[in-house]
């Protein structure tokens, strides 16, 4: 029987203190339980000792990888990065936080080997602040309506996927997009495991409001029509109300004799058109950026240096 190698990915940024406890809670619960493994650390360009952590790991776990880049690209070209450096016959994401427990790798792996390629862990439930919980609803109700309705009611962060969906991801190269989104646009036969995400205990959460508000804009501009649809919807609506509005005043005038209204009604009538004029112009200068910047053929990540076994023997015969 061929044995299958499983790659572990995790996105590191500024992680220094959780590692090490998600290294050990791993090693408890999972990696003696895999045929194969190795665990892939990506630096996201860290400003604490994560870099050091994941290297005293190395020098622990020979399956241990270490790739840092150049700077912060964000979670999404990390992890894009740590999946482009797996050799696993699969490769799962795994949060550096500690809110999911790990015996859910395992839970994917064994639903890969029923041949999906495509395991995604949903949240059934999310023991976290009301307020984070809400809003985080807010977003994939967005994404079910607007761009993918089969996106999971409690979303999904972390991810099962074969050899053959690492590939197509590379290829597709896209830039300011949703990885998550990506994986599931690809197709392939997908699976889905619920699990219960935990609050954050250790560590500060990194994920900013001006970082949710891009992913926002990154979802829906890179997977849906909506915000091109929903200008000329409202270019419409509001010629419509134009020519009702003349008519009125016209009827008015004409059949009353009441004087048209003067400067102020014009003035309204102008602002409001200008408003929308300006939200147009916003929206299509977003598509127009996007597109310079794919023009650009900028990479998404930059990789500075990678650590792995081949390093440690290096540094063996030196």
């Amino acid at each position: 029987m061929q044995v299958s190698k499983l790659s572990i990915v995790v996105p590191v940024y500024y992680n220094a203190d959780t590692l090490e406890l998600l290294y050990e809670d791993m090693q408890k619960k999972v990696l003696g339980r895999l045929e194969e493994y190795e665990i892939v650390f990506v630096d996201d360009g860290s400003g604490d000792d994560s870099w050091e952590v994941m290297n005293r790991l190395r020098d622990r776990d020979e399956h241990i990888k270490c790739v840092k880049l150049s700077r912060n690209f964000g979670e999404h070209a990390a992890l894009l990065a740590g999946l482009s450096a797996s050799t696993g016959d699969c490769a799962v994401t795994k949060q550096a936080d500690l809110q999911e427990d790990s015996t859910l790798i395992l839970e994917m792996y064994e639903s890969w080997k029923k041949g999906n390629k495509v395991v995604l862990a949903v949240r059934k439930e999310r023991k976290e602040n009301p307020v984070k919980v809400f809003f985080a609803n807010m977003y994939y109700k967005i994404i079910r309506s607007m761009v993918n309705k089969n996106m999971p009611a409690g979303g999904c962060d972390c991810y099962l996927v074969d050899r053959k969906v690492i590939e197509v991801l590379e290829r597709l190269d896209e830039k300011n997009s949703s990885l998550t989104l990506q994986v599931m646009w690809v197709g392939f036969k997908t699976d889905m495991i619920y699990f219960v995400r935990q609050d954050r205990e250790i560590g500060k959460s990194r994920w900013t409001l001006s970082k949710k508000v891009k992913l926002v804009m990154d979802s829906v501009m890179s997977f849906s029509y909506f915000p091109l649809r929903f200008m000329s919807g409202l270019g419409i609506v509001f010629n419509i109300l134009a020519v009702i509005l003349l008519i009125s005043v016209f009827v008015e005038k004409f059949t009353n004799g009441t004087p048209i209204a003067g400067w102020a009604s014009l003035m309204c009538v102008i602002l409001c058109a200008s408003g929308i004029l300006m939200l147009m112009m916003g929206i299509l200068g977003e598509y127009i950026w996007r597109t310079l910047d794919a023009a650009r053929t900028r990479p998404p990540y930059i990789v500075d240096e990678v650590k792995d076994v081949r390093n440690k023997e290096r540094d063996k015969k030196e």
